[in-house]
């Protein structure tokens, strides 16, 4: 496989995970809530509850991303199979 190929398929399961994470963090974030913090939060800030449980869910996904990047980085030197998505104007 090309390089191309290689990045294409590495930003595709990334993102697949990544939402994974999103979405099991969130379902974790509210069940936790609803269990043990429902009846101790007041009435008027309860609506704000799956904003803010929305956005810890996105910062979680976030640093777990980080974490697996920098193990793959070093442990898998993934760099020399990747091809840069970005690259510097000459």
């Amino acid at each position: 496989m090309s390089k191309k190929a290689n990045t294409v398929i590495f930003v595709i399961i990334a993102t697949i995970l990544c939402t994974l994470v999103t979405v099991s963090s969130f379902i974790v974030i509210l069940v936790i809530y609803s269990t043990y913090f429902f009846s101790r939060f007041p009435e008027y800030l309860r609506p704000w509850v799956l904003p803010v449980t929305f956005i810890i869910s996105i910062s979680i996904s976030f640093f777990v991303y980080r974490l697996v990047i920098k193990i793959l980085i070093k442990k898998v030197n993934v760099e020399k199979y990747l091809e840069p998505i970005f690259k510097k104007k000459k």
